[in-house]
C-alpha cells in the first residue's frame, strides 16, 4: 500500500508499505493492505512507524493532525512532523 506522511511545509516520506502504525488519539492502531477505510485524528506526539517492502522501519514524531487509511493507502496528514 502507499504511505505519505505529509506536512504543509512538505512531503516528509511517500513509500510503499506492507504495515504502518497510527497513534492515534483514540489509541494506537495498526494498518496492512486491504484495510478498511477510516479517518482518525492524531495524538499529538505520537509516533507513525511505516515498515517497507525491504523490511526497513523508519519513524515519526507528529503533532495533531489525522490520518486517513484506504484498503490501497495510508497518507498521515500534520501540522508537523520529524524522523524519530
Amino acid at each position: 500500500m502507499k504511505f505519505t506522511l505529509l506536512t504543509p511545509a512538505q512531503q516528509l516520506a511517500e513509500t510503499e508499505a506492507t504495515y504502518v502504525t497510527v497513534a492515534g488519539e483514540a489509541g494506537d492502531f495498526g494498518v496492512l493492505p486491504g484495510h478498511m477505510p477510516l479517518v482518525s485524528t492524531l495524538r499529538p506526539g505520537g509516533t507513525v512507524s511505516v515498515t517497507d517492502k525491504d523490511g526497513k522501519t523508519e519513524t515519526f514524531t507528529v503533532s495533531a493532525g489525522v490520518a486517513e487509511v484506504s484498503p490501497t493507502s495510508v497518507v498521515i496528514l500534520a501540522e508537523t512532523a520529524t524522523r524519530a
